[in-house]
Formats: structure tokens, sequence, C-alpha cells
């Protein structure tokens, strides 16, 4: 948060540190769940399962990354699994 004065910033860390380890573990849920469903519903409704894991994981994380864990399927691959 950067766009709140110095003032709500420190209210707001304060009532974050109140926060018990399993709170704060269910918001950060919370939050990535939200997140990820808005991220899913901006995406076009007939991509495969493979595309669609894809493209979250680029939104998430950058292109790098999802290439390096989703590279494209090489012509003439064996596809294992759905």
């Amino acid at each position: 948060m950067r766009d709140t004065t110095p003032e709500f910033r420190q209210f707001v860390d304060a009532q974050y540190r109140r926060l018990s380890p399993d709170e704060r573990v269910r918001l950060c849920t919370e939050m990535f769940d939200a997140a990820r469903a808005l991220v899913e519903s901006s995406l076009p409704p007939d991509l495969t399962a493979f595309e669609r894991k894809r493209a979250i994981t680029e939104r998430f994380y950058g292109s790098e990354f999802a290439d390096r864990v989703f590279p494209a399927p090489s012509k003439g691959a064996v596809k294992f699994g759905p």
C-alpha cells in the first residue's frame, strides 16, 4: 500500500500483527483465491486445461516462468495425462 498515509499504513500493519499465524494463513489463502478467480474469469472460455493452467501461471508469475513450467508441446511428442 503506497497510496495511503503513513498513519493509516501503521494502523493496517498493527492489525496484521494482531492476527494469529492461522488467521494470517487463512487471510492470505482467501486473497490468493480471490485473485485467482479474477484471473480465471478474464480468460477465454474455450482454452484447453493446459492453456488455462499456463495462462494462470503466466499472469501470476510471468511468461518466462510459465514457459519453463508449461513449455509448448513439440510436434510428434507423446502426450501423457490430461
